[in-house]
C-alpha cells in the first residue's frame, strides 16, 4: 500500500469528503485557503500530484469532461484499514500488537470490535457449510 505525502494527503482528505469529482484547478484553489503553502502551488503541480495518486490507485478521472473531474476509488476508512494490514504485515509479533490495540480502544469501540468479529465468525461458518 502506498503512503501518502502531506500535499497528496491534504487532496485526498478533500477528495473523501466529496460527494462529487472535482477539478484540478478547484482542489488548488480550496488548498490554497486552507494552508499558507497551498497559497505557492501552481496548477501544474496539482496535476502532477493528481496524476500520482491515480497511478497509486487514490484516484480516477472523468476524461469525458474538460477539465477532468477527479474522484477518490476508495474510502478513507478502506486506505485506514490497508495502514493497518501494512503495519500488522511488518509486525513480527502479530498478536502482540493486537493485543496492545485492543487494549488500547474504548469500550464502544471494542462492543463494535465484538460485532464485527461475530458477524466475521458467522459469515465464515455459513461459507463453511456451503463447501461441505
Amino acid at each position: 500500500m502506498p503512503t501518502l505525502g502531506e500535499l497528496e494527503r491534504s487532496i485526498m482528505e478533500r477528495l473523501w469528503a466529496s460527494d462529487a469529482p472535482v477539478a484540478a484547478a478547484e482542489l488548488r484553489d480550496e488548498l490554497a485557503h486552507k494552508t499558507s503553502a497551498g497559497n505557492d502551488l501552481a496548477l501544474t503541480t496539482m496535476l502532477t500530484v493528481l496524476s500520482r495518486l491515480e497511478r497509486k490507485g487514490f484516484v480516477d478521472r472523468n476524461r469525458k469532461v474538460r477539465p477532468h473531474l477527479y474522484y477518490a476509488v476508495t474510502t478513507r476508512a478502506d486506505h485506514t484499514a490497508d495502514l493497518l494490514h501494512q503495519v500488522l504485515g511488518a509486525e513480527p509479533d502479530r498478536a502482540a500488537a493486537l493485543a496492545y490495540f485492543v487494549g488500547q480502544v474504548t469500550p464502544q469501540e471494542a462492543e463494535t470490535l465484538r460485532l464485527l468479529l461475530s458477524a466475521r465468525a458467522a459469515q465464515n461458518d455459513a461459507q463453511a457449510t456451503l463447501e461441505a
